[in-house]
């Protein structure tokens, strides 16, 4: 099965915090996009990882052959056309710069979202940009449709300030667009708070199709009371529809496994090759039949929230 999500790269700042020098990546099949990939670096306000870095906020790239992307040329080989970079901060300091890249065809159906509100100017959530491949109808409803706190999945995810998965969109109640996102065949959605502009409130909102998810599965992990350890919130896979029964009682203590490496660090992380872990998720994910995983670290005044597992 497609993704929508084509490749993943992980971005931190060098010892002396000057530039971001890659850290860790997926790209699947994308292999000169990689070799180039790992031989780069960005200095603040730079690329799209510095951008990101420079704007404390999440910025979708809906064409790479947009000036500001270096690598322009082997992105139009690889057929890729999307970017969206995610800082991750603990306070001011930037820990690292997560980037998705998506490709454009007519088999791939999906949709990623940028949304915002400035309390000085407006109660409600608009969007700032998106990309949404060839469902152009959705699109313009997006640009024109806001939310109020509470509703809708960025409305939802503005209210709760934690990651947020909807299910079955296309009849969801509180899926304010699911008449459209019926038509157009998307059916779930995850939406990522991204708090590190101060007063500012922006979600990143991932929605996917049946034929071509985002990511094949999701998880919510969040710390247990004493920051130590993490367990399973909650999740969506239709290769494991009771993601629950998997994991109950599991615990990732800090720097155990990458889940727990990623809630002793703050950093995001990768794995190509979770099922060789050997741990809980490791099984899950071999008997589900997946093979590679993005866990993504929300943090609040320094302190790890919750851990999103995104597995491809």
């Amino acid at each position: 099965m497609k993704t929508f999500i084509q490749a993943t790269e992980i971005w931190a700042p060098s010892r002396d915090r000057s530039m971001l020098e890659f850290h860790a990546g997926l790209f699947g099949t994308h292999h000169d996009f990689r070799a180039v990939t790992q031989k780069m670096c960005f200095g603040y306000d730079e690329g799209l990882p510095g951008k990101a870095w420079a704007l404390r906020h999440p910025i979708i790239l809906n064409n790479l052959q947009n000036p500001l992307f270096r690598r322009r040329d082997v992105a139009r080989t690889a057929e890729l056309t999307c970017g969206v970079a995610i800082p991750v901060f603990a306070g001011d300091i930037l820990l690292a710069v997560l980037v998705f890249f998506c490709g454009d065809d007519e088999d791939r159906v999906g949709a990623i979202e940028l949304w915002h509100n400035d309390p000085a100017q407006s109660a409600e959530m608009g969007m700032v940009d998106g990309y949404f491949g060839f469902a152009e109808s959705f699109q313009w409803i997006a640009q024109h449709t806001r939310f109020a706190r509470g509703f809708g999945l960025p409305g939802t995810v503005w209210q709760s300030g934690m990651p947020e998965i909807m299910n079955d969109l296309g009849h969801a109640n509180r899926f304010v667009r699911r008449d459209d996102a019926r038509r157009v065949g998307i059916n779930k959605g995850l939406g990522l708070p991204s708090p590190y502009e101060e007063g500012q409130n922006y979600v990143v909102a991932f929605l996917s199709a049946l034929g071509t998810p985002i990511a094949r599965r999701f998880e919510i992990w969040v710390p247990d009371q004493a920051g130590t350890a993490l367990r399973f919130q909650t999740g969506q896979c239709d290769n494991t529809p009771d993601l629950a029964s998997d994991y109950d009682k599991a615990v990732f203590e800090r720097g155990v496994g990458l889940l727990g490496t990623v809630l002793h660090t703050g950093m995001p992380a990768v794995d190509e090759f979770i099922a060789s872990e050997g741990s809980v998720v490791g099984a899950s994910a071999l008997k589900a039949g997946l093979a590679s995983i993005a866990a993504v670290p929300l943090l609040q005044a320094g302190r790890i929230k919750a851990v999103v597992a995104m597995y491809f």
